[in-house]
């Protein structure tokens, strides 16, 4: 597997992001989903690593936003359904907490679904060191929302 930064405006990116949407949308009434597009994620405040398998094709994505003021947060991390179990979302998660730390973001935030269908998300950011929190950025505590944090050391 070879993770790098990629831009999002390409047709393998377009189609984890569509198969991303078509899984989520059921599990989360449509007004408290926070989703961005390809479009949205090419933004100078965004770098978005794909993961590509051996033959090159892309297996899964995970972003960084950094929102300034030492504050950063995961994006749109999504693996292909036949990889999961083989670590691709850790590699994912890994890459973009060393990129927080490079620019030395102090804590990184996420917002998942709070709704059967997420357990899998839940246990990757539990592994990874991350912890539940509170509402974070402009997100509504509407309770369709989990919330996870995860302060860095400098």
């Amino acid at each position: 597997m070879r993770i790098a930064v990629e831009t999002p405006l390409q047709d393998e990116v377009r189609v984890l992001v569509a198969l991303l949407n078509e899984t989520m949308i059921p599990l989360t009434p449509r007004e408290f989903q926070f989703q961005l597009t390809v479009e949205q994620m090419d933004d100078p405040s965004i770098t978005l690593f794909v993961a590509r398998d051996e033959t090159g094709r892309a297996i899964g994505m995970g972003g960084l936003k950094d929102h300034g003021g030492s504050l950063g947060e995961v994006k749109r991390m999504f693996t292909l359904p036949e990889v999961r179990g083989q670590r691709v979302g850790a590699a994912l998660l890994e890459r973009i907490e060393a990129l927080a730390a490079e620019k030395r973001i102090a804590r990184i935030v996420l917002e998942t679904g709070e709704a059967p269908g997420f357990e899998a998300a839940y246990r990757l950011y539990e592994r990874a060191g991350f912890v539940q929190c509170g509402a974070v950025l402009d997100y509504p505590d509407s309770g369709h929302s989990r919330f996870y944090e995860k302060k860095l050391v400098s």
